[in-house]
């Protein structure tokens, strides 16, 4: 248990950043599953660009692995030029 006052703040601090990055997560994984389903060519250019942009900021945030998102956003790419 934590005995100083900067432990305390540092355990709510990391409770805090922990939902924020849940957050974020979980609204990429979200959009790229959105992008899959998507049979709209011109809609899913507008949708991959947000998502590749959500992956790019959450790969510089330490998120995930920055060759995660190199690997999703190649992945969602293939499967936009095959619409």
């Amino acid at each position: 248990m934590a005995n100083h006052q900067s432990a305390h703040k540092r355990i709510r601090a990391n409770a805090t950043k922990r939902l924020r990055n849940r957050y974020q997560l979980r609204t990429c994984r979200t959009a790229m599953k959105q992008l899959k389903q998507s049979k709209d060519r011109q809609a899913a250019v507008v949708l991959f660009k947000s998502v590749s942009a959500m992956l790019d900021k959450l790969a510089m945030k330490h998120i995930i692995h920055k060759n995660k998102a190199a690997h999703n956003k190649a992945t969602l790419a293939k499967y936009l030029n095959n619409l």
